[in-house]
């Protein structure tokens, strides 16, 4: 690969930083990476184009010296060889995951086989880099990594500050992109605001909808989710705003409706795009002036309780398609969380595995 010019600092030490905290995730500047390659030509030649960066680098061409490397000191960022002459490459990615789990590791591969780079993230890669190496690559997947050192640096701090109220001790993680989502969830939680959640279905927007409502202050209020798909429409509107007796066949008596159940807490709406026009103008006006009907009756009823929907479609294109009203659409996306899913993190899979056989 074309190299600059080595001008940047030449550390290679390998220090004593603690293995929890990261360099990047400290201050944002030059980070420490360890470069793994039996090849010294490219030792030499992406050595000094990382120095030129301005990191700090320390090299080693097998993965035993590059494992004796990562037990003297912490290190923010591997970049690493699959293929090397006295173990496999992904021998070394399991010893970062398991002892320096705030480590991110860049595979390299040769071949750039699809199978090479799955591998690699299925085991917990951050990224995967093929050869020749390219500078440009190589400077985006290092930014890459930084930002998410950062994020999850900042992940982890919440997580210290919230001590026994964890924020989210049902979903399991350490990915950069659910750091973002744990951010936002603490910051609308202690808030009213209506909150969408966006994501394939089995992402958790359920599990994010109770982290909201148990980190705000309406907690010890009732929590109420309401599967709107599940339900038949012809029933759903009663399920929501109940019904007095006679107000249709089989209503033989009043019957309180999930948002008088909610009262003082939070209800949640999943799948709030099977609801029928009709039902969304109702829920539109609920969410307005915090009061409705129940079927059948003239009486109307105050709704003190925060509303929290999800949806695993497109909201925006269900309004372009003229099957989701543009005024509710606009007054839930007040705030909006979008959950990836898990082929998107998979990172997290060894996580996942291990705390279901635990």
């Amino acid at each position: 690969m074309d190299t600059a010019p080595s001008h940047g600092r030449a550390g290679t030490g390998t220090g004593t930083q603690d293995a929890g905290e990261t360099r990047a995730a400290q201050a944002g500047g030059p980070i420490r990476i360890l470069l793994v390659d039996n090849d010294p030509i490219v030792l030499d030649s992406v050595g000094r184009f990382l120095r030129a960066e301005g990191h700090h680098v320390t090299t080693a061409s097998t993965a035993s010296e590059a494992i004796r490397c990562t037990a003297a000191g912490a290190f923010d960022l591997a970049i690493a060889d699959v293929g090397m002459p006295d173990r496999d490459g992904f021998i070394f990615l399991a010893h970062v995951r398991e002892s320096h789990p705030h480590t991110a590791v860049i595979m390299v591969t040769a071949y750039g086989t699809m199978e090479s780079a799955v591998e690699a993230l299925k085991q917990g890669a951050f990224e995967y880099l093929t050869k020749p190496i390219i500078e440009d690559d190589v400077r985006l997947a290092v930014r890459r990594a930084v930002q998410h050192q950062l994020l999850a640096e900042e992940n982890r701090r919440l997580r210290r500050a919230l001590g026994d109220r964890q924020l989210l001790p049902t979903i399991i993680s350490q990915d950069y992109r659910m750091a973002k989502v744990f951010e936002l969830t603490e910051a609308v939680a202690s808030a009213r605001t209506t909150v969408l959640l966006c994501g394939e279905s089995g992402t958790g927007k359920s599990l994010l909808a109770r982290a909201i409502h148990a980190r705000s202050p309406r907690r010890d209020g009732p929590f109420v989710e309401v599967s709107c798909g599940a339900v038949p429409d012809t029933l759903l509107e009663s399920e929501l705003f109940g019904h007095v007796r006679g107000a249709f066949t089989g209503a033989t008596a009043d019957q309180q409706g999930r948002f008088a159940a909610a009262e003082g807490g939070t209800i949640f709406l999943d799948e709030v795009a099977a609801a029928s026009p009709q039902l969304q103008i109702k829920l539109l006006r609920v969410l307005q002036e915090r009061r409705f009907e129940p079927v059948g009756s003239t009486r109307t009823v105050e709704a003190d309780v925060r509303v929290l929907l999800a949806s695993h479609r497109d909201l925006a294109e269900e309004v372009k398609a003229g099957r989701f009203r543009e005024d509710l659409y606009y007054r839930i996306n007040v705030v909006s969380i979008e959950l990836p899913p898990l082929r998107h993190r998979a990172g997290d899979i060894p996580l996942l595995a291990k705390h279901f056989l635990e």
